[in-house]
């Protein structure tokens, strides 16, 4: 059972918390589902309230973060959903895919098991534009080798509804975009520790010193403050929906 975040989730719960944009938007994706899984669910973000919920994690740290409710928790992974066909009403996953070890039996398991929407928050490894890509180049190569391509989910769930997911300025859920309006943040280890890309690579001190130095003399700033414009940004987050 793959629970590397076991050690990358050690305060993961206050360092991503869920966005209430991005709630309401898997939320309505869900529609009105009453019973619904969510797979690869770490501490419990986007699960919606007011249905029943079963949680499956591999993570013991992850499962040890969740906040009280009423779900159920089963330690499992994605790729053998230890219940029967058509368990479900719905079934979602939130940017969670990429951890999967077999992604194709993942995404085949939820359709198994769920009879209604499968909602999936997910990164589009064709996107190119994330600013700090610029700086580490091996986020581009990472996003390639980690996520499906977004035919994958298609072919295995069927008709899909792939919509753009903009990430607002003032994202309170810590993933690798999120600070995309707020560069220093990237600096600070305690925000990195959430995110499994800075986990992935080796060794990014040098690109990171460059960041700094770029926001110091105001560089990032000539190259990057039009975003400083804009409330929201596409930077490659879809929400996959299959009825």
């Amino acid at each position: 059972m793959d629970a590397k975040y076991d050690t990358i989730g050690v305060d993961y719960a206050n360092l991503r918390k869920p966005d209430h944009r991005i709630q309401a938007a898997i939320e309505a994706a869900l529609g009105t589902a009453k019973i619904v899984l969510n797979v690869g669910a770490g501490a419990g973000s986007y699960e919606p309230v007011g249905k029943e919920v079963t949680a499956v994690e591999p993570s013991s740290e992850m499962i040890a973060q969740r906040k009280p409710s009423n779900a159920s928790v089963v330690r499992g992974v994605a790729e053998d959903l230890p219940f029967p066909d058509n368990s479900f009403d719905a079934s979602m996953a939130v940017l969670t895919i990429h951890h999967w070890t077999d992604q194709a039996t993942g995404l085949s398991e939820m359709r198994r098991v769920t009879r209604g929407p499968i909602v999936i928050l997910t990164y589009d490894p064709a996107f190119r534009g994330f600013w700090l890509a610029d700086y580490i180049p091996e986020l581009v190569t990472l996003d390639e080798q980690q996520m499906p391509k977004l035919s994958l989910y298609q072919q295995e769930l069927g008709p899909v509804d792939i919509q753009s997911m903009p990430i607002p300025h003032d994202c309170t859920d810590g993933f690798l975009c999120a600070y995309w309006r707020r560069p220093s943040a990237y600096l600070d280890p305690k925000v990195t520790a959430a995110m499994s890309s800075f986990w992935a690579i080796d060794n990014v001190s040098d690109a990171l010193q460059s960041l700094k130095q770029d926001i110091a003399d105001r560089t990032w700033q000539e190259r990057y403050g039009h975003l400083q414009q804009l409330n929201e940004c596409d930077l490659g987050y879809r929400l996959v929906v299959a009825r």
